[in-house]
């Protein structure tokens, strides 16, 4: 391991073992601190958040972008400092901070016995919304994490997450999608965080005006499994209750190929996954490079020359 690894996996171990045992009031302010610092340092991450919400919000100007960048960095922290804190909430804590509108879709659902794919991006706080599923609705669930490294820093996020109620397997291709379709089948619940996809295997779907790819596995678990799949987006408001939406389902295509319906499929949940990002773009935490546009190679100074 190296010494940036394990100066990451420390600070993540100060976090669970440090900001769980602060008061609330103390954890949100410090949360909010560390955001705009890190904000007014103006980094990778910020000027990558800024560059993503100019697609979100075209019309912004470069003061608007500054104002939901700090916005998105405060809410970016909110995740974290609730996140260090959950294993430490009580049963009545969890149950009281999620309020998700149309939740008829997820019950109605589960109740028909065919099992469910929940399929988010990365809004607000989506292990909060997991533990109100285990908690509240006293339902068990399957997810992905993908493989972090340090290696003992994945091993922390699967028992952090197993804490909550939750079955979590390793990104390791067609054994998790082995296991998600049997699950499904048996009548269970999926989660899946799935607006970013830039492998080989991700479908290209227009995502705010521009191409972007996104996870193929939740249309297709829905296709071989006859799971229902329902897109949720998440947003804070200004209580501590975490807000949210279950949208209605994507329907499998009667005609087409695999390929095609899933392509359709795909559409459909990222204009969902779009609708909600746009209503609340400061809760939509995407650090990182998305669009295909951002990845295409620049040629050198030289080359330029």
């Amino acid at each position: 391991m190296s010494a940036q690894e394990r100066l990451t996996d420390s600070l993540y171990g100060l976090g669970w073992g440090v900001v769980k045992k602060l008061p609330e009031p103390v954890a949100v302010r410090l949360g909010r601190s560390i955001a705009d610092l890190a904000w007014k340092q103006r980094g990778k991450g910020v000027l990558r958040l800024e560059s993503n919400y100019a697609r979100v919000v075209p019309d912004a100007s470069p003061e608007r972008l500054a104002e939901l960048s700090r916005a998105g960095m405060r809410s970016y922290l909110r995740y974290w400092m609730e996140s260090f804190r959950l294993p430490a909430w009580s049963k009545e804590r969890i149950r009281g901070g999620f309020d998700p509108k149309d939740l008829h879709h997820l019950t109605e659902g589960l109740a028909a016995g065919k099992g469910v794919i929940l399929a988010l991006p990365h809004m607000a706080n989506w292990d909060l919304a997991g533990a109100w599923v285990t908690t509240k609705l006293e339902t068990p669930f399957t997810t992905v994490a993908e493989r972090l490294k340090p290696e003992t820093l994945y091993d922390r996020f699967v028992a952090y997450r197993e804490g909550l109620g939750m079955e979590v397997l390793p990104h390791s291709g067609g054994t998790a999608f082995g296991t998600l379709a049997r699950r499904l089948r048996e009548g269970g619940l999926v989660c899946l965080v799935a607006e970013r996809d830039l492998s080989s295997s991700g479908v290209e779907v227009r995502f705010f005006g521009e191409a972007t790819r996104i996870p193929a596995g939740p249309a297709l678990l829905a296709q071989q499994t006859g799971a229902l799949l329902l897109p949720v987006t998440l947003w804070y408001d200004d209580s501590p209750v975490m807000q949210g939406r279950v949208h209605p389902p994507v329907e499998v295509p009667e005609t087409g190929t695999r390929a095609e319906k899933t392509s359709v499929m795909a559409q459909a949940l990222a204009d969902a996954f779009a609708t909600g990002i746009a209503d609340h773009p400061e809760d939509w935490h995407m650090l990182q490079r998305l669009w295909l546009k951002d990845l295409e190679p620049r040629p050198s100074d030289g080359a330029r020359t």
